[in-house]
């Protein structure tokens, strides 16, 4: 081996090569093995094929073909009836073998009625007899009793029937005024009467006197209604 001046050895440049030539093909080796060692060992034990052979497989595999429906047939035009098929009934073919019991039903509509069989014709829960019949309307609801107050004028009395005086009041020479409230119809006749004050003696004559009075319709609108008015009987002794 040389040496330098200094008595140092010399490496020859091809030495150095084929040591590094040997490093690296050493490295190549450790970096196959830690390769084949991380991935392939773990995919040979799992059983999981690589991309490349799941291609194979679709190819390889036949194909499933879809099973198309059959198209419905269309269906033969039925021929129209004549007039006179559609007039004539449907005769029996065959001749009977035995006499049919009756069903009712044979008698006509009538017959059909008593039997509850509905008639054509005729609207459930309304017979033949109701069709074309008019029910009146209901009668109006009577109308409220009005007292007299301003904006009403006061009935005009057209019938005036004087009191009788008590026999007994007359020998008790009892007068006065007796105020009676009177319920006046639309037509104007009293159809009730109360004593708001009076005499004893005298109440009695002054309601007969006054249920036979008469006035004149009041009207409210235009329209007649029934009020309550207050009237007076005087008893004066002659």
């Amino acid at each position: 081996m040389p040496h330098d001046l200094f008595g140092a050895s010399l490496v020859r440049p091809s030495s150095v090569r084929s040591r590094r030539s040997s490093v690296v093909f050493v490295s190549i080796l450790a970096h196959a093995a830690v390769l084949v060692a991380v991935v392939i060992t773990p995919l040979i034990a799992t059983d999981v094929l690589p991309v490349p052979q799941r291609a194979i497989e679709f190819f390889t595999t036949p194909a499933v073909m879809p099973v198309v429906p059959e198209p419905p047939r269309a269906m033969s035009p039925r021929a129209p009836r004549s007039a006179a098929d559609l007039a004539a009934p449907s005769l029996p073919t065959e001749a009977p073998q035995g006499i049919t019991p009756e069903t009712g039903l044979e008698a006509g509509p009538s017959n059909a009625a008593s039997i509850g069989v509905p008639v054509i014709g005729a609207v459930e829960g309304i017979g033949t007899a109701d069709i074309g019949r008019v029910e009146a309307p209901p009668p109006p609801p009577p109308a409220a009793l009005v007292r007299i107050h301003v904006g009403i004028h006061t009935p005009k009395k057209l019938v005036d029937v004087a009191p009788v005086y008590p026999a007994m009041a007359r020998a008790a020479h009892v007068e006065g005024v007796v105020i009676v409230e009177a319920t006046i119809d639309v037509q104007g006749n009293v159809d009730a009467a109360r004593v708001l004050r009076g005499q004893p003696l005298l109440d009695q004559a002054a309601l007969d006197a006054v249920k036979q009075w008469k006035f004149t319709p009041t009207l409210l609108n235009g329209v007649p209604v029934p009020i309550i008015m207050v009237v007076t009987v005087n008893f004066r002794l002659q």
